[in-house]
C-alpha cells in the first residue's frame, strides 16, 4: 500500500501527534495535548477553503477544441496550505455540501467536552481527500485483571464525497499496541454525523455518538472477557488461520513459501510471544496473535506505510473482523 500521508512541497507532512504510539510515525510531535483547532493548525489542516468549481470536458476535433460543460457534477478544490495554489480534491454531485476542516473541529471539540478525551493525532491522507484525528479517552480497561486496553476515538471525513464525518471506537491493547477496531455482536462501534448548522443539533449528535462509543466499550469488555475465558488449542488456531489466509489452488513455489512463513510467524506469536504471556492458550490470545501480525509483522515498505495501513486499510480491518467472528463462533 502506498504511503498516503500528505507531504507538501516544502517537505512538511500533514500530520500531528501528541505522543508516540502505534500509528504515530510522521509529522509534528507535540509535547502537550491539543484542542481540535491546535491539532488542525499543527497538522496543516487549517485555511484550506474547500470549495466547488465548475467542471468542463475538453474534446479535440477536426474543427478545433470543443469545451463541454458538465452540468450535474462539480469539482471540489482547496487552497494548498504550503504553496497557496489550488488543488483538485475530487468530483461530486452538484448538490454536494462542502464542510470545512474548521467546521469538523467545532463538532469534534463537542465530542471532547462530552467525553473528556484529548487529541493525539491529526493529519490528511491522499492529497487532502481524507482528514483524520484520533483522540484518547480518559479511561482504560483491565481485562481479567491481566490485560490493559486503552480506548481511542478515530474521527475521519472526506472532501471528495467518498465518506461522511464518522467516529469509530478503537481500543488499543497496551502491551503490543494492537488496534482492536471491529464490529461486535452487541455494538457496531461507529457513528456517522449528519451535517447541521444548528448548535443544539450538533450537541445532540455529539452526545449520541459518545453514548454509542461507551456502549461499544462496555460490549468490547464483555466480549474480550469471554474470549479470555475460552481455551484455544493450537490445532484450532491453525484452522482459523487457514480460513483467514487460504492457500490458493495450484500455488507457485514463491506463494507456498510466503504462506508458510506467514503461518509460522502467526503461530509463533500465538505460542511464544511475550505479549500473550498473560492470556496464552485462549481465544483472546488467538485474536491478538492475528492482530499483532497485521499491525506489526506483515510486510511493509517502511514504518510509516505500516502505521498508515493500521489506521486506514480495509483489508486489515476485514481480516481482524473475520478473525473475531471465527474465534467467537
Amino acid at each position: 500500500m502506498a504511503h498516503e500521508l500528505e507531504v507538501f512541497a516544502d517537505g512538511r507532512t500533514a500530520f500531528a501527534t501528541a505522543k508516540l504510539d502505534a500509528w504515530h510515525r510522521l509529522g509534528v510531535v507535540t509535547t502537550a495535548c491539543m484542542t481540535a483547532q491546535e491539532a488542525m493548525s499543527t497538522a496543516l489542516l487549517g485555511g484550506w477553503n474547500v470549495r466547488t468549481a465548475a467542471l468542463q470536458a475538453v474534446e479535440l476535433t477536426a474543427d478545433g477544441v470543443q469545451v463541454l460543460q458538465v452540468p450535474d457534477q462539480v469539482a471540489t478544490v482547496r487552497t494548498n496550505p504550503a504553496t497557496g495554489t489550488t488543488d483538485l480534491l475530487g468530483v461530486v454531485g452538484k448538490d454536494y455540501r462542502v464542510i470545512q476542516n474548521e467546521e469538523c473541529a467545532e463538532l469534534i471539540n463537542l465530542l471532547v467536552d462530552e467525553s473528556g478525551a484529548h487529541f493525539e493525532t491529526a493529519g490528511s491522507l491522499r492529497g487532502g481527500r481524507q482528514v483524520f484525528l484520533t483522540m484518547k479517552l480518559p479511561t482504560s480497561l483491565r481485562l481479567a485483571g491481566v490485560d490493559d486496553v486503552d480506548l481511542y476515538l478515530a474521527v475521519t471525513t472526506s472532501h471528495d464525497g467518498s465518506a461522511a464525518l464518522r467516529i469509530d471506537a478503537t481500543p488499543v491493547r497496551v502491551v503490543c499496541a494492537n488496534t482492536q477496531r471491529m464490529a461486535l455482536r452487541a455494538s457496531c462501534g461507529h457513528y456517522t454525523f449528519r451535517h447541521t448548522t444548528n448548535v443544539k443539533g450538533k450537541i445532540a449528535q455529539a452526545r449520541s455518538a459518545i453514548g454509542l462509543m461507551w456502549d461499544y466499550c462496555a460490549a468490547f469488555e464483555t466480549e474480550a472477557q469471554h474470549m479470555i475465558d475460552t481455551e484455544l488449542a493450537l490445532t484450532e488456531f491453525r484452522k482459523v488461520c487457514e480460513q483467514l489466509w487460504p492457500l490458493p489452488d495450484n500455488p507457485s513455489t514463491r506463494t507456498t513459501a510466503y504462506h508458510a512463513r506467514r503461518a509460522a510467524t502467526v503461530e509463533d506469536l500465538f505460542v511464544n510471544a511475550g505479549t500473550q504471556a498473560n492470556v496464552r492458550g485462549t481465544a483472546w490470545a488467538g485474536l491478538q496473535a492475528v492482530g499483532e501480525y497485521l499491525d506489526h509483522h506483515a510486510p511493509a515498505a517502511d514504518a510509516a506505510k505500516r502505521a498508515e495501513r493500521v489506521l486506514t486499510s480495509g483489508t486489515v480491518a476485514r481480516l481482524k473482523q473475520n478473525a473475531y467472528e471465527l474465534l467467537t463462533a
